[in-house]
């Protein structure tokens, strides 16, 4: 009321101004403006969503918020929103499908107007229900409907591409560390390690394959699981970068030099694989460019605009871990 009073307008027109809905002429709107600033006024955004039925919230569920890889991804979303009015509410779901299904409830009973999934577990015909609800992206998924946008790379190729690149290098007794058995990234990575394997002729060695989690600490222990089964190797495919960093302490604390005895190559090109010791050599995945996609996908869906997601391209980053067998 103290704005309508100051500018010499009704209440309701200023908050058709405020919504942008007013069609007024130009001193009328400088006369609400004017009073804005000099009364310091600050509109109710929480009121002013609710009457155009949205709470200008997006629910954002990653799995776990200190990995660098979900961090990256985060920055992606909350710079393709930047702007658009809406602001990211943050939850994790810790790898747990159950968890993970119980933040999407509590997303929605907060009234989001979309939720974006960050990998995960959660079953994709789950997905699918849940985006009957309220619109939905999810990375690392392959299921689509009219609510739901899926964003995911070919990590087939990734993992043929890294094992290949080490074969081209002269390597056959090659290990691999892979990912969370349950995730299908991770068995995707595998099934690309295989396939290359196969297309060289090289028998596959299931001694020459460790069960990692994706994190530092499960690379260092099954790197240490792989040297003490005494089979020999002279490279390492890890399933991610971060896996790769905990594997390079294993070999240094046992005294393997990094490419010298072992070739090591990651994947995901995390912003520290390139200051590593040597840098890492890795199959890149555009982790921030996804997280703007789904962003604007998720923009799209709510103001029911068309949109196309073109599958990110992966490549492969040679660096300074891998070389060629002597």
């Amino acid at each position: 009321m103290e704005v309508a009073e100051a500018a010499g307008v009704s209440a309701s027109t200023v908050s058709r101004i405020l919504n942008g809905t007013a069609r007024v002429s130009a001193d009328k709107r400088k006369a609400v403006e004017k009073a804005i600033v000099d009364l310091n006024f600050t509109p109710n955004v929480l009121a002013q969503s609710l009457k155009r039925g949205q709470s200008k919230t997006i629910g954002v569920i990653t799995q776990a918020v200190d990995s660098p890889f979900f961090t990256e991804t985060l920055k992606g979303i909350e710079d393709g929103i930047s702007g658009s009015g809406f602001a990211a509410l943050i939850v994790s779901g810790h790898w747990n499908p159950d968890e993970e299904a119980e933040r999407v409830g509590l997303l929605m009973a907060r009234k989001v107007d979309g939720i974006i999934i960050v990998s995960g577990n959660i079953p994709d015909d789950q997905i699918v229900r849940f985006s009957e609800h309220v619109p939905m992206v999810a990375t690392g998924h392959g299921c689509e409907s009219d609510r739901l946008r899926a964003i995911r790379v070919d990590n087939v190729w990734g993992g043929y591409r890294a094992t290949k690149h080490l074969i081209e290098l002269g390597h056959r007794q090659i290990a691999h560390i892979a990912g969370i058995p349950t995730l299908t990234d991770a068995t995707d990575r595998l099934a690309g390690y295989k396939q290359a394997l196969e297309e060289a002729g090289i028998p596959y060695n299931d001694a020459l394959v460790v069960q990692g989690d994706f994190r530092e600490s499960g690379g260092l222990l099954c790197a240490n699981q792989l040297l003490d089964r005494g089979v020999p190797f002279t490279a390492l495919f890890a399933a991610n970068d971060q896996t790769a960093y905990g594997a390079r302490l294993a070999f240094f604390r046992r005294g393997i030099r990094v490419p010298d005895d072992i070739s090591l190559i990651g994947f995901d090109d995390l912003p520290g694989s390139p200051y590593t010791t040597p840098p890492l050599t890795t199959i890149r995945q555009p982790v921030y460019e996804i997280g703007r996609m789904a962003a604007a996908a998720m923009l799209a869906l709510i103001g029911n605009k068309p949109f196309k997601i073109e599958p990110p391209q992966l490549e492969l980053t040679i660096r300074e871990t891998t070389r060629r067998l002597r």
